[in-house]
């Protein structure tokens, strides 16, 4: 009997759709041949027409060297496919599998604008890494010298584990304070299991421990320690805390038991996956099983939040957003992946109000779009007399992210920040109006994607190397 080939694990969210049965509904994993997915890859590959202009590289925030890769990869040479790919982009693998590449490189494929279909582009970058990582083709972060100057990062988000991969390489000691008791920020608590499994996070916080970084978690700055003691501590700090802060709706009974944030349903789901002891799961609060779930929002949080409740068991899940499906502001590609699994939107409608304590509805009031904003986005307005209750045993609250007030938190007024809260930085260096403080991410851009943070994490962590006495080539090698 023919040797069979080795199984592995391979997402069929976007790798090989063909490949699904008809009856079986989207899951977070299928078992295929390994065989298979090589060849697959090589097959996308070589779809790459290999333009002149490629717009995937010039739509991608980090500018990766598609093209190449895609080459290499197609020729069978994943380890220099690897290498590029790595290059460019400190988490290949955590890219490929939760960017949004139907508005970023694979919207922008020139076949894909001719029609044909795009090359999947994030599947190919996520296989080539975990195929280099099988095959321990990543290497270890081993400066070439060791320096004095030490730099800290206050978040262990995307951003800030960016900058210290940069950084560290380069010998500068780094130490990342983080108020969580595991690193990872967003794709260790916020992003679900079933886009991003979290041993990928966890190999890449384990290889920057191994690597020298020091991470004092459970550490809540301004709490556990100051900021100023921060600051006098090291050469450089790098502000990189995210926005956490959950815009609110005020409506009536927006307190009441059931009616409950998205932040806070995604960490205690994400807890559980780790074997947390999670209260509020156990008791059935932020647990979906067996519930009518209503989530508000149109984003991608509100995306993960549906998918997250039917894999929890909900017996039935919706979704309201107050404009329509062509305006929505998260991916289209999460979209169809959630209706695929059972969940219903309704479009045009609003939350009112809820009702119950617990709940066991939310007021609805239904909505049509009128004139364009000042952004050319057309406002939603009002239908009168077409209100109507969704019945509901869990709400969940997905309206976005705004920053938390750091110079009060943390006791230094002299923080610049906006009018909306967000930390002034220099949009490529990182730089803010005090001598050595820097800040990446979302506390500059507002809630934006993890690889916008992950730019931001590299830029800014080259400008101090700059700043230091290096060059940015250096920081590089």
């Amino acid at each position: 009997m023919a040797k069979q080939p080795m199984l592995k694990f391979v997402s069929v969210e976007r790798d090989m759709p063909e490949k699904r049965p008809p009856d079986l509904r989207r899951t977070d994993f299928q078992e295929i041949y390994a065989e298979y997915a090589d060849a697959k890859a090589k097959e996308q590959s070589s779809r790459c027409s290999q333009c002149g202009v490629p717009y995937c590289q010039s739509h991608c925030p980090l500018h990766n060297n598609i093209p190449d890769w895609l080459r290499l990869t197609a020729e069978g040479r994943l380890q220099e496919a690897y290498e590029v790919s790595q290059a460019t982009n400190t988490f290949p693998e955590i890219c490929g599998r939760i960017c949004p590449q139907d508005r970023l490189c694979e919207g922008n494929c020139v076949i894909e604008q001719s029609g044909h279909g795009t090359v999947t582009i994030g599947s190919v970058e996520k296989y080539i890494t975990d195929t280099a990582w099988e095959n321990g083709w990543v290497q270890p972060i081993t400066p070439k010298a060791e320096r004095t100057e030490s730099v800290g990062i206050i978040g262990a988000g995307p951003g800030g584990l960016a900058a210290a991969d940069v950084l560290r390489r380069a010998g500068v000691q780094v130490t990342i304070y983080d108020r969580y008791d595991r690193a990872g920020g967003l794709l260790t608590y916020g992003i679900p299991g079933f886009k991003l499994e979290k041993d990928v996070v966890m190999r890449r916080n384990d290889q920057l421990a191994e690597g020298g970084v020091t991470f004092e978690l459970n550490c809540d700055v301004g709490r556990d320690i100051s900021f100023a003691d921060i600051r006098a501590k090291h050469d450089a700090v790098i502000i990189a805390t995210g926005v956490y802060k959950t815009r609110e709706i005020q409506a009536p009974g927006v307190g009441g038991l059931g009616v409950e944030r998205a932040i806070d349903f995604l960490t205690a789901s994400n807890r559980k996956s780790f074997g947390d002891t999670v209260e509020e799961f156990e008791s059935g609060r932020l647990n979906a099983k067996g519930k009518r779930v209503v989530v508000i929002g149109g984003g991608d949080t509100a995306m993960d939040c549906v998918r997250t409740s039917i894999r929890q068991g909900a017996t039935s899940v919706k979704c309201l957003y107050r404009r329509d499906r062509a305006n929505m502001p998260g991916s289209q590609r999460e979209v169809a992946n959630a209706e695929e699994e059972g969940v219903v939107f309704e479009w045009l409608s609003a939350p009112k109000g809820f009702v119950g304590d617990p709940v066991t509805g939310v007021m609805v009031q239904k909505m049509r779009l009128g004139a364009p904003d000042a952004t050319g986005r057309q406002s939603p307005e009002v239908m009168e007399g077409a209100d109507y209750i969704e019945e509901a045993d869990l709400v969940i609250t997905a309206l976005g992210f705004e920053p938390e007030d750091l110079p009060t938190l943390w006791n230094e007024p002299e923080l610049p920040v906006n009018r909306w809260g967000t930390v002034k930085a220099d949009y490529i260096t990182g730089a803010t109006a005090l001598d050595g403080v820097y800040a990446v991410g979302d506390i500059v851009r507002g809630a934006s994607l993890v690889v916008w943070a992950i730019k931001d994490g590299r830029d800014c962590a080259e400008a101090i190397l700059a700043q230091l006495g290096d060059s940015a080539a250096i920081a590089a090698e």
